[in-house]
């Protein structure tokens, strides 16, 4: 039977509650720590590899995602973004979303980076790489024992260890023992499989080249750019998309340039998704910078039980996509679930194709969602990652965490 929704209404999922109008209560709230955590008996180790672009994205927008269900549940959640291997004197496609983030949520985003900015192979390695990456790892396993933060992010780890800059031994031990509640995110490409066995999420991102034009059923002569897809069965992909979200408004803020998102999410009607509480976080912070239209049945469609109002719902949604995404009025426009929706034929790819190929060059389009069959716009995208998903936590019945896993 095909599935195309991701994780809607999981049945290991609990009841998931709406969040209208939980950011306007203005009341005193503390901040949440790992310590304080009493939702699961142990947080979880996330790790993010593979050659394709999201991992860095994800993170940030599970990042995101936990700290705005932290505000709708007034208990706000401390972060700390540990970023290897990305030491001073060149900008990261994250810092922009990383700037977004601390300026809308002050307080709660703590920030270290370590490093040099020049690549290097494991011959070219120096003491200073090794001192840099030993001084990230002692601020890690300061911050994982101090079980201060809820969440830690060890962005490009995976690469220190498979660089042999750290003892993958130690490093596996602390994170395996860190304090109950608080979840780790690994990022980087390589990751060892000694960190992978104790991992209770695994996701590897995929890299897809464009397609040769004259192996192509659909040949494009020209592609717009500014295209990314995100698909797959693996976790990450709307993730990723919020991590984008991100970036587009902090690059206005360090322009002083107005980089208006537009967030369109197909199959998600009603109330409870993952991305909810990151979007109204978003909105709450950016009001005049982020608009948000959700469209569908409050019900996983299934091929072959399609509704008329699935339809009516889906050309709704792309009216307004193609509206927007013509206008030039968005700097990021992420189409949420299209992917399944057009696999589910709700929408004809035509429209699609032809609206992507005049788009304008300043806006990018964000395409997520996993299907079978990949339409043609696949061929014109200049990033696609496939999220490969190897482990997750849920497989084992182990009781999912809201804001992070849902």
């Amino acid at each position: 039977m095909d599935h195309f929704m991701e994780s809607k209404k999981d049945l290991k999922t609990p009841k998931k509650q709406g969040i209208t109008n939980s950011f306007r209560t203005k009341k005193s709230i503390g901040i949440v720590t790992a310590a304080d955590s009493k939702e699961r008996i142990h947080g979880q180790l996330h790790v993010y590899d593979g050659d394709g672009k999201g991992k860095s994205q994800a993170a940030l927008g599970v990042v995101l995602r936990t700290i705005g269900l932290g505000i709708c549940e007034q208990r706000r959640t401390r972060v700390l973004l540990l970023r290897f291997l990305k030491g001073p004197g060149r900008s990261y496609d994250e810092d922009a979303a990383i700037e977004a983030l601390q300026q809308g949520f002050p307080h709660l985003i703590d920030q270290v980076r370590t490093g040099r900015a020049d690549f290097f192979t494991a011959e070219e390695s120096n003491k200073f790489d090794e001192n840099e990456a030993k001084r990230g790892w002692d601020i890690a396993k300061g911050a994982i024992a101090s079980a201060l933060y809820s969440v830690v992010v060890l962005d490009e780890l995976n690469p220190v260890l498979d660089l042999g800059l750290l003892p993958v031994a130690e490093v596996v031990k602390s994170i395996a023992s860190r304090p109950a509640g608080m979840e780790i995110i690994v990022t980087g490409r390589a990751a060892p499989r000694e960190l992978i066995k104790v991992a209770e999420l695994h996701s590897e991102m995929k890299g897809h080249r464009r397609p040769d034009p004259e192996n192509s059923h659909y040949v494009f002569s020209d592609s717009p750019g500014g295209i990314e897809i995100y698909t797959g069965e693996g976790k990450g992909k709307s993730t990723s998309a919020l991590g984008k979200a991100l970036q587009a408004i902090g690059k206005g803020i360090s322009q002083d340039k107005s980089h208006r998102v537009l967030i369109l999410q197909w199959l998600k009607g009603g109330n409870g998704y993952t991305e909810d509480a990151a979007i109204a976080a978003l909105r709450e912070s950016y009001p005049h910078l982020v608009d948000h239209l959700r469209s569908g049945r409050d019900a996983i469609v299934w091929r072959g039980q399609q509704q008329p109002i699935d339809y009516v719902e889906a050309e709704r949604a792309w009216e307004i996509a193609r509206a927007a995404i013509s206008s030039g009025l968005y700097k990021t426009v992420i189409l949420d679930e299209l992917n399944p929706t057009v696999d589910l034929e709700l929408l004809p790819v035509e429209p699609i194709v032809e609206t992507l190929l005049r788009k304008p060059s300043e806006t990018e389009v964000i395409i997520t969602g996993r299907c079978k069959n990949h339409p043609p716009y696949f061929d014109l995208a200049s990033v696609h990652s496939e999220m490969v998903c190897h482990k997750h936590y849920a497989e084992k019945g182990i009781q999912l965490k809201r804001g992070v896993d849902y």
